[in-house]
């Protein structure tokens, strides 16, 4: 399955500007999804990740099955890490007890999960059940990634996530040279949409990947604290200005000054072949 990487291959361009948004954490909560519907609702091509193991998982689900065009990955979870707000396993605590705290869920962090010493074939029973419901769903999916790198923790894990891809003939997010940024994340409140916009303007040739985690600024997201230290105090306005730069007429004002090409998952796999994907240096 791993072979050497062509980052285009077939009939693309070689010296073609392509860009990739990946909306991250799709399923999470209801003002995630709904802050999806806006992205959506403009028609640009996205790519979204969705964590078949989070309670709100079926309202994407549905949003998505309206939505074929959306390039859809299984946004693999191992953790969670929100105050109040937490979520176990797909195939339940007790058949997975490694891999959850004293309450059953899974732990906020990779650090604590795996200082937890989890059993591999537990992840491995979990992995292939996120994936198993996800293609029951009714919703194509196209690709594999991981939700705070935890799947990919190992290289045995690693091996996992390949070897789970190629069973399915799916992709693997990261996996086609993609030049990753994430910096509208980084961004301060007020300079998202300047950060994204910089981005286009220096964009390179090849498949530029902008990796995003929108949201709606509701009481809802608002209520939802990270229990780790690195995560943002004030997420739900992070995330609603993560949203504003995407729908921004900035950005598509950029894409087009720069010749620049929106794509998805779903047509970097058919530009390039699974056959061709090639495991980074770097997973993030």
């Amino acid at each position: 399955m791993i072979g050497v990487i062509l980052i285009i291959a077939r009939d693309a361009p070689a010296q073609e500007k392509y860009h990739l948004v990946r909306c991250d954490d799709i399923g999470m909560c209801h003002s995630v999804n709904m802050a999806l519907k806006k992205v959506i609702d403009t028609n640009l091509p996205i790519s979204v990740s969705v964590m078949f193991a989070c309670p709100w998982y079926q309202e994407a689900v549905d949003m998505l099955r309206s939505h074929p065009e959306v390039s859809v990955g299984v946004h693999l979870t191992l953790n969670a890490e929100w105050k109040n707000y937490r979520w176990g396993p797909v195939t339940g605590n007790i058949a997975a007890p490694s891999l959850v705290d004293s309450s059953g869920y899974f732990f906020p962090s990779r650090a604590k999960l795996f200082a937890n010493d989890p059993v591999f074939t537990e992840i491995e029973q979990e992995l292939r059940a996120q994936i198993g419901r996800a293609l029951h769903s009714g919703v194509r999916i196209d690709y594999l990634d991981y939700h705070m790198s935890a799947a990919v923790e190992t290289e045995e894990l690693k091996q996992l996530v390949e070897r789970l891809a190629a069973e399915h003939g799916l992709g693997i997010a990261r996996y086609f040279g993609e030049i990753y940024s994430n910096k509208t994340y980084h961004a301060p409140l007020g300079n998202k949409i300047d950060s994204l916009v910089a981005v286009i303007d220096n964009i390179g040739t090849g498949i530029n990947l902008q990796v995003v985690h929108i949201g709606l600024d509701t009481d809802e997201m608002r209520a939802m604290k990270d229990l780790n230290p690195f995560g943002p105090e004030d997420m739900s306005v992070q995330r609603q200005a993560e949203l504003e730069s995407i729908l921004s007429p900035e950005f598509r004002e950029a894409l087009l000054r720069n010749n620049v090409t929106s794509v998805t998952y779903r047509d970097i796999i058919n530009l390039t072949g699974l056959e061709n994907m090639h495991r980074p240096t770097e997973i993030q």
